[in-house]
């Protein structure tokens, strides 16, 4: 029997269940220092994994759709984040102070590679536009998603400083990766022969950091200081924010004049946003009693980004095949098709 797409996936179960988890039983003493070491080689390795999941094939050829990137970019590192900081006086009210910070976070964090791509796929977009818009997002977001902490949260409470952080953001995410990916030539098979067993590496990467952050909040009183209603509020936030980017970047391209299939990849990757970078970069970027609230508005918007994409992947796919529309793996079908860019 298929799930309904309105319920949680797995992982989103999984998160829950250790959210609840760290609630009842938090990490305390000798195995807070333990969890900490543990956490920085989980995510070292994950971020090592996707660098040598990485194609270079594949960045060749998506680099030639610059006009799509170019949107992507400006969608993940630009609109978010004006959204965000524009939107404050009439959302703030919604919520607390704290997950407010955890909202101007959420914005300014890189988009996802696996959803994203995915999506497109789903919807017979351009993917090699996507694999490359997705991954470029991600290694940029290392770097670009601190200095926008620093300037939308500079007075932010229990921020560490962001410049000091971009050298052990650099450590832990950029240098495995990089890694990973100098590598993809020597381990590269091997990494995508492993695929079904490695995901559990990206999983439980995040599901240990979540614990590890939710312990610190919850010992420090986290769901005493948040209210149900401002729970509630964080899902209509979340809402508005996904309903705004997607309308704006839709609008965007058919006014540009992109294709259907750039269309696509660009709405897909534009949208999204990453938990695999985002909890990870959290951990770093913010005090440990303040990192849980802070990834609270990422696990709600991820959930949501999910669901309402899916359906809208699947309406994207319904439309009529064109002579000469890109197939899924992004190689014209008849007549080659004149893409922007």
């Amino acid at each position: 029997m298929t799930r309904p797409r309105f319920l949680p996936d797995n992982f989103m179960l999984m998160l829950l269940c250790t959210v609840a988890l760290a609630s009842l039983f938090p990490a305390q003493g000798r195995a807070t220092d333990m969890l900490k070491v543990a956490t920085t080689v989980a995510i070292s390795l994950l971020f090592f994994l996707h660098g040598a999941k990485l194609s270079r094939s594949a960045i060749l050829a998506g680099l030639g759709h610059w006009r799509a990137h170019l949107m992507v970019f400006s969608a993940t590192f630009l609109l978010f984040p004006l959204i965000g900081w524009g939107l404050q006086p009439v959302l703030s009210p919604f919520v607390t102070p704290e997950l407010y910070v955890g909202f101007l976070f959420l914005c300014v964090l890189p988009s996802t590679v696996q959803s994203s791509i995915a999506l497109t796929a789903l919807a017979r977009g351009n993917m090699p536009a996507a694999i490359c818009a997705a991954s470029a997002s991600t290694l940029l977001g290392i770097v670009i998603t601190p200095f926008l902490v620093g300037l939308l949260l500079a007075k932010g409470a229990a921020m560490a400083d962001p410049l000091a952080t971009m050298g052990r953001i650099a450590m832990q995410l950029l240098l495995p990766f990089v890694a990973g990916h100098l590598l993809q030539p020597v381990v590269g098979e091997f990494v995508k022969r492993r695929a079904s067993v490695l995901k559990f590496v990206d999983q439980g990467s995040i599901l240990l950091v979540v614990y590890a952050a939710f312990s610190h909040a919850v010992i420090d009183g986290l769901w005493s200081a948040l209210p149900l209603p401002a729970l509630a509020g964080l899902a209509v936030l979340c809402a508005v924010l996904l309903g705004l980017v997607l309308s704006l970047l839709t609008w965007a391209c058919r006014m540009l004049g992109f294709s259907k299939e750039d269309e696509v990849s660009i709405v897909f990757c534009g949208s999204q946003k990453s938990l695999i970078s985002g909890v990870p970069m959290a951990n770093v970027l913010f005090s440990a009693s303040a990192a849980g609230a802070i990834v609270l508005p990422l696990m709600v918007y991820h959930q949501m980004q999910l669901m309402v994409c899916a359906v809208l992947a699947r309406r994207y796919a319904r439309r009529p095949e064109d002579r000469g529309a890109a197939d899924p793996a992004g190689a014209p079908a008849g007549v080659e098709q004149r893409r922007p860019g």
